[in-house]
């Protein structure tokens, strides 16, 4: 199984470069035969790629250890769908992954626009076939993940070498939001190559209307939350998992993920003055270009062992590879805006400050910022190094210092965009605009201020919250009211109706409305609490309002691990309101590795966290740490109200309404 993978990469390549070179040939003879040849290939590429897809899956599943990616990420013991999630559990496996998806997206990209743009097709054809065989041709020959164990011995000969068990997944992925983390991620770091290609398809083909923008603003927008999700899963697992009380650390590998999503999410916007107004076009260009290439950076950092992260795959010899092919995308689109900068003039010149458009425009610069911010910190330590021969650490206090302005400025941003109209706001529309939202927002300030609080940022990040939803409310109210006084509807049917018949705008206001939600969870950080004990059975914990109080302790082993849990009753004013039971696990194989298994209290208004972090050596106490989060609860449903709103925002409008009831 293993050569019938090896086999089908192999014939993949052959695929995809045979595509390639059809579709520019194609182009130069403008032949559209040689073009529907070039597609089939794109096909056929996608099937093989998926068969060896599939052959790793099978290997990984009958424990087959001849081969060193089963050998090094499973064993016996593991369950089958860890054993499935072990594809993605190692460098080589993870890298088949990448191929996968990006043959998957090829294909779809291709057959969806089958008998549309033709002129741009073969075009898209061919950077996606470039992409795709850059990353099969490292697949398959420098990270391949059908390469078998061998036995040398001192003569010379060799064997293969089959051990009797395999080392195990990596602990600290055992988890289930790693079981779909990755591959979410990786939809949304490899969808980027299709708004990508069509942005290049445009410049080559001197179509840069808005026919590539309107093409793509799906793809987009669905690899856009693709990736957001893979990052709130992520801050899960870490949340979950890692027993440190946090969600989010500034990972250099979080940071890769982050990047590209700011990028896009200033692109999501950026397309809509192109598509009203005819402005930004090279703006949108370099935007798409920007997520695309920080998608590839972002492997590139998990790869090429150029910065150190529990995230990160050990060191390889990809990275040159990946340093030259990413060179080589940003020299040749660059070529190509320069090339066309006469197709790429706006129609329109920004007319009033005090507008829409510069909203959107101060919106995209700010979110640029954060992304360049982001990027200076995480690579800083690798330019020292190289620089001075010093790598020089940027930890957490950098990133939150100039991340968090920032933030708060993107939040009242989000709230001033819709109070603005197009082209020039006058300043009596502005006056009735703003009074509502300035009004709830000015109270919420001094009722904070008169409670005690004086955390400056938390103060107006809470200040901004309440502006931003005042002005949401605004607008479905309005609309809703429009259509009650016009239609006659109820305001329940009036409101569906209203999301229905304009689903683009009303479900970009219900993901703002989450963007509120999780800045309110992010603020809640401010007042985290935690606190580390030394316990013995019977003793008690004092965090906050809560008292915990050790009744017990269990042991026990499975197939893979040996773990030992404390029993802990939770009481709040003399009550036992919960048991918690955090858990340590000692694994089998490796070297032993323990994890935690974070016991969790969750409520609106703040969780309780509870960690089992070791027994003394005489087994007479027991180490716990609890922490007392407020509001985290929020970053969660706000995630789940984002996932709600681009849904929502991806269905198209409807043309029949409901009833009035």
């Amino acid at each position: 199984m293993a050569n019938f993978g090896n086999f089908c990469l192999l014939i993949a390549l052959c695929l995809s470069l045979y595509a390639l070179i059809a579709a520019l040939l194609g182009i130069s003879q403008r032949q559209p035969r040689i073009v529907r040849s070039a597609e089939h290939a794109v096909y056929a590429a996608t099937g093989t790629i998926t068969l060896a897809f599939l052959s790793l899956v099978y290997l990984l599943v009958t424990n087959d250890f001849t081969v060193a990616h089963v050998a090094n990420t499973t064993n016996r013991a593991l369950p089958v769908f860890y054993k499935v999630a072990a594809v993605w559990g190692a460098h080589d496996g993870s890298m088949l992954l990448w191929v996968f998806v990006a043959a998957i997206f090829s294909g779809l990209a291709i057959f969806q626009n089958r008998y549309r743009y033709r002129e741009m097709m073969p075009y898209v054809l061919a950077v996606l076939m470039v992409n795709l065989s850059f990353f099969l041709f490292l697949n398959l020959f420098l990270s391949n993940p059908f390469h078998l164990l061998m036995q040398f011995s001192s003569d010379g000969t060799s064997q293969l070498f089959i051990p009797a068990d395999g080392q195990g997944l990596n602990p600290i992925l055992q988890h289930w939001a790693m079981v779909i983390h990755p591959p979410i991620q990786y939809l949304g770091f490899i969808g980027f190559v299709v708004p990508f290609a069509f942005a290049i398809a445009a410049l080559c083909s001197k179509q840069l209307g808005d026919t590539w923008i309107r093409t793509t603003r799906r793809w987009t927008l669905m690899t856009w939350i693709f990736l957001g999700v893979g990052l709130i899963l992520g801050g899960k697992w870490a949340y979950v998992v890692l027993g440190w009380g946090g969600y989010w650390a500034w990972d250099p590998v979080e940071n890769s993920s982050l990047m590209p999503w700011l990028i896009s999410t200033a692109f999501l916007h950026s397309v809509i003055v192109q598509e009203r107004k005819g402005m930004l076009k090279v703006w949108n260009i370099i935007l798409v270009t920007l997520a695309y290439l920080l998608s590839v950076f972002g492997t590139f950092l998990t790869r090429s062992g150029v910065v150190s992260s529990v995230h990160a795959f050990a060191d390889s010899n990809l990275g040159k590879f990946f340093l030259v092919y990413m060179t080589s995308v940003l020299v040749a689109s660059l070529y190509l805006v320069v090339e066309r900068r006469d197709y790429l003039r706006s129609e329109r010149r920004l007319d009033s400050i005090l507008s829409r458009e510069s909203a959107f425009l101060f919106n995209n610069l700010i979110l640029v910022v954060a992304c360049f911010s982001i990027f200076w910190g995480t690579m800083f330590p690798v330019f020292s190094e190289w620089v001075r021969g010093v790598k020089i650490t940027v930890g957490p206090p950098f990133f939150n210092n100039i991340n968090i302005p920032i933030g708060l400025l993107l939040l009242f941003l989000t709230g001033v965009g819709p109070l603005f109209a197009w082209r020039k706001t006058s300043v009596n529309s502005l006056r009735k605009s703003f009074f509502w939202p300035v009004l709830f927002s000015c109270t919420t300030c001094i009722v904070l201020f008169a409670g005690g609080m004086r955390n400056f940022y938390t103060v107006c990040c809470l200040t901004l919250c309440v502006f931003v939803l005042v002005t949401i409310m605004e607008e479905f109210i309005k609309g809703t009211t429009i259509r009650v006084r016009k239609k006659g509807e109820n305001y329940f049917a009036a409101f569906i109706n209203l999301i229905l018949k304009n689903k683009r705008r009303y479900g970009g206001y219900i993901v703002h409305f989450s963007i509120v939600l999780m800045f309110l969870g992010f603020a809640g950080n401010t007042f985290n609490r935690e606190t580390t004990r030394q316990v013995e059975n019977g003793g008690e914990i004092q965090i906050g309002d809560y008292s915990l109080k050790m009744t017990g302790y269990e042991e026990g082993q499975t197939e893979n691990y040996d773990f030992g849990k404390v029993v802990l009753d939770v009481s709040k004013n003399d009550k036992i309101i919960h048991t918690l039971k955090p858990e340590r696990r000692v694994f089998k194989t490796g070297s032993g590795q323990s994890t935690t298994t974070v016991a969790l209290h969750s409520t609106p208004k703040e969780d309780l966290y509870v960690v089992f972090a070791g027994r003394s050596q005489d087994g007479s106490t027991f180490e716990i740490k609890a922490y007392v989060n407020p509001l985290v609860y929020w970053i969660w449903f706000g995630a789940a109200m984002m996932i709600f709103g681009t849904i929502i925002t991806l269905l198209p409008n409807k043309k029949s309404e409901v009833r009035s009831l």
